[in-house]
């Protein structure tokens, strides 16, 4: 019996990526908010009543993309940050792991799009997309968390009108950010904020003719942001 219930595991698991698969064409031909469950079953051969029994809605397939699209990202910055070990070079480990980011966003533009592109019309996230989301952040994070128990990280000066905020903030991600100062979290904050805006930029045609060297321009970047979070050491020279 446990054969048989092996088999149709795979057998479904199988189907599942083929579906998956598919609807990822599809974004990359027609965009997220065309994204059809008859289109994939079509394409694939199915009646659109069997593909039901895997993804009963196009809410759930575009669910499942975006927590598979969070988890590859995740993954390749858990995977840059395995790699360089610990150490004191927090800011050039910083930085490897935002250049994993931005290179696994140019080689899944569609997916990157998918969840750090405009929102799907009539699409809401569910909340198990969060912990897949946060992947990126907590390898970030602990890289400043990791420097500022080592007493390394200068907290940035923070003015009066910024200071209710940041406190707010540090509340609302302490889970993640720890016994951080405030005025760090708020410029872990904003640096995402300048990540993902630095490899949107250069993914949807922003920096054409104004940036040529745009890993260089990238490094040089994230130093900076580096340093506005705290981290030791200044940009490096364009």
């Amino acid at each position: 019996m446990s054969t048989v219930r092996g088999a149709r595991e795979r057998a479904r698991a199988e189907v599942t990526a083929a579906i998956k698969d598919e609807a990822r064409r599809q974004l990359a031909t027609e965009g997220a908010a065309r994204l059809s469950l008859r289109a994939v079953a079509r394409e694939l051969g199915m009646v659109s009543s069997a593909l039901y029994r895997y993804f009963p809605s196009r809410d759930e397939l575009l669910t499942a993309l975006i927590v598979d699209a969070y988890d590859a990202v995740g993954e390749a910055a858990e995977q840059a940050a395995a790699r360089l070990g610990e150490g004191a070079d927090w800011t050039g480990r910083w930085v490897e792991v935002a250049a994993a980011v931005r290179a696994w966003a140019l080689a899944h533009p569609h997916e990157y799009a998918l969840i750090y592109g405009s929102p799907v019309p009539g699409y809401t996230a569910p909340g198990d997309t969060v912990p897949p989301a946060a992947r990126v952040a907590s390898v970030l994070i602990g890289i400043v968390r990791e420097a500022h128990r080592a007493g390394a990280v200068t907290p940035p000066p923070l003015g009066d009108e910024a200071g209710l905020e940041a406190e707010r903030l540090a509340g609302e991600l302490a889970e993640l950010t720890g016994d951080l100062p405030p005025a760090v979290v708020a410029a872990l904050v904003a640096a995402w904020a300048q990540l993902f805006g630095l490899i949107s930029f250069e993914l949807f045609g922003h920096f054409h003719r104004v940036v040529e060297d745009r890993e260089r321009f990238f490094t040089h970047s994230l130093r900076a942001l580096a340093r506005s979070v705290g981290l030791p050491g200044g940009p490096a020279p364009v």
